[in-house]
């Protein structure tokens, strides 16, 4: 792990050392004793990849513009910087991966940063309201454990399983899911879903607010010791990589 800890580190770090694993900080590793395991940023994983031997598993950057709408429930398309430079009325934009600047509603292409790379990757969003969220630790296309993490956009944790109805409505959608679009995704993935509002009609719809890496990826509510689960299956030893995961690790 990185030196700068966070309460989802802690976390792991504290369910690792009850399994016997012992949990470092990564600058100051001049080389993995045995088999070696990430759980923090992706600039730092990719640096260290190669010298400690683990490979980060990671959904493509076009996985939600290449979704159904009936998954997404909105019009989402992949684009570049210079494209969303371009946008002349309120669109959701996000860098598919690495935080390289805030995903948020920009009401046009002049509020983005003007520093950035044109080329750089960014996913194109129609604007929705979602009444909450909810991140889903996967493990081989089965929700391993989750975490409401929002309410109509403010932080509000709270554990998957005291949902019960809302639990069960997520895993039919999940399993829905995974059915049309598990062959695109990793074994160990964060997907976030949400109860995203419908002005035409009344309730809601479940859908896809978007894809993560699990080992960058805040845990919230979700049960530490299943997240860990995910994690050393998405940044584990590269000689463990399953082959229908090769097409997923990071370079």
């Amino acid at each position: 792990m990185p030196g700068r800890r966070t309460s989802t580190m802690e976390l792991l770090a504290g369910e690792a050392t009850a399994r016997g694993m012992a949990t470092l900080v990564a600058e100051e590793i001049g080389a993995a004793a045995g088999p070696a395991y990430w759980y923090g940023g992706p600039v730092a994983g990719a640096r260290l990849a190669g010298r400690l031997g683990f490979a980060l598993l990671e959904p493509a950057d076009d996985w939600l513009a290449e979704l159904p709408e009936e998954f997404t429930g909105r019009e989402v398309r992949a684009a570049t910087v210079a494209d969303a430079w371009a946008i002349e009325r309120p669109t959701f934009v996000k860098p598919p991966r690495d935080k390289s600047f805030p995903a948020d509603v920009y009401a046009d292409g002049s509020r983005l940063p003007g520093d950035l790379d044109p080329a750089t990757p960014v996913l194109l969003s129609e604007v929705v309201t979602f009444a909450a969220e909810y991140r889903l630790f996967l493990l081989d296309g089965r929700i391993a454990t989750g975490s409401r993490y929002a309410v109509f956009g403010r932080l509000d944790p709270g554990p998957l399983d005291r949902h019960g109805a809302v639990a069960t409505e997520i895993t039919e959608f999940v399993d829905r899911l995974v059915a049309t679009a598990g062959p695109t995704l990793p074994s160990a993935v964060v997907v976030d879903v949400g109860q995203l509002l419908d002005p035409y009609r009344p309730g809601h719809r479940w859908a896809v607010v978007e894809a993560n890496m699990a080992w960058f990826s805040h845990a919230y509510a979700a049960d530490p010791a299943r997240v860990l689960d995910v994690v050393l299956r998405a940044a584990g030893p590269r000689e463990q990589v399953r082959p229908n995961d090769l097409p997923f690790v990071r370079h």
